[in-house]
């Protein structure tokens, strides 16, 4: 039988300790170095897209890299991401919501892959978007090489790797469904405001102004008309749909009785405060008329 002497005990003991301090150095750096490259070394161009860790830039950038006219940028989202057949959202493209910009007010973005920014610039003809194509594909590529090179791995760490994305994946799909059970929370608080029923007049157009504001800040309506005049278009959206209904002429109405309150005295405050809004509180019949509309387009907007 081998028996250790102390001397020998203790070198191995050396050794050992010495091998461990120098792993724990060497994984210290690599830490601080991966650190240092995720911070400073992105290219010019990523910089630009604002490339994410998984390779995935959002359309406000994308469109601001292709130089692309600022006021379309509705309507380029519009025809290319939400109404495109050949895109699938939560896919393709994830919406958000910008709460920061446009002074405080929500304003819809949206993450997209990879392929699908490559596929977009391939519809522009500048340098710009031939730039943007060669930086997707070659994020595309390196994707490719990465499984690729997964395959020469040993058996062990494949099944390492396998386990990763199945896990990956358990979060991604928790996560899509807490995402979906707090869009059914959100539609049943809205049906329960919509169809609560205000009774004076107070109530009736704070009642009003609350809805409009919802209606506005959705994203189906966000996404057809422009952020900076939302507010107005979901306004005068109610008063077309009420004078499809009932042919009330509030415009004219409106001059009518601001005639008659300046003649009468009243102060530019009060005659200010005569609106399509004030003048459909006080109808009896198209109160109820409108309350309608406004629940029509609740439902049209913030629940379907």
């Amino acid at each position: 039988m081998f028996l250790e002497t102390n001397f020998q005990r203790n070198l191995i003991n050396l050794s050992y300790h010495f091998s461990l301090e120098y792993a724990n150095r060497n994984e210290r750096r690599y830490d601080l170095m991966q650190e240092i490259s995720e911070t400073t070394m992105q290219t010019p161009i990523e910089i630009a897209l604002g490339v994410d860790e998984n390779g995935m830039t959002t359309a406000r950038k994308l469109y601001q890299f292709l130089e692309l006219a600022p006021q379309n940028f509705a309507r380029w989202c519009k025809n290319n991401i939400t109404e495109n057949d050949f895109a699938e959202e939560n896919v393709d493209y994830w919406a958000f919501f910008l709460n920061e910009e446009w002074g405080g007010q929500a304003t819809t973005d949206y993450k997209l892959t990879a392929h699908f920014a490559k596929k977009l610039s391939c519809k522009g003809n500048g340098a710009r978007a031939e730039e943007a194509r060669e930086y997707f594909t070659t994020i595309e590529e390196k994707k490719k090489e990465e499984v690729i090179n997964r395959s020469k791995l040993s058996p062990q760490m494949q099944m390492l790797y396998a386990m990763m994305d199945e896990q990956a994946k358990v979060e991604l799909e928790q996560k899509r469904q807490a995402r979906q059970i707090e869009r059914v929370e959100e539609k049943q608080r809205v049906l329960s405001e919509t169809f609560e029923n205000p009774s004076d007049k107070e109530d009736f157009k704070s009642w009003c102004k609350k809805c409009i504001k919802k209606i506005a800040d959705t994203p189906k309506f966000c996404r057809e008309h422009y952020v900076n005049t939302r507010y107005h278009d979901a306004w005068n959206e109610s008063y077309a749909r009420l004078s499809e209904k009932r042919a009330c002429r509030l415009g004219q109405r409106v001059r009518t009785a601001r005639e008659k309150a300046e003649k009468n005295g009243a102060s530019q405050s009060k005659i200010k405060e005569i609106t399509y809004l004030s003048i459909i509180t006080e109808d009896k019949d198209l109160k109820p008329v409108y309350e309608t509309v406004i629940k029509e387009m609740m439902l049209v907007y913030c629940v379907a």
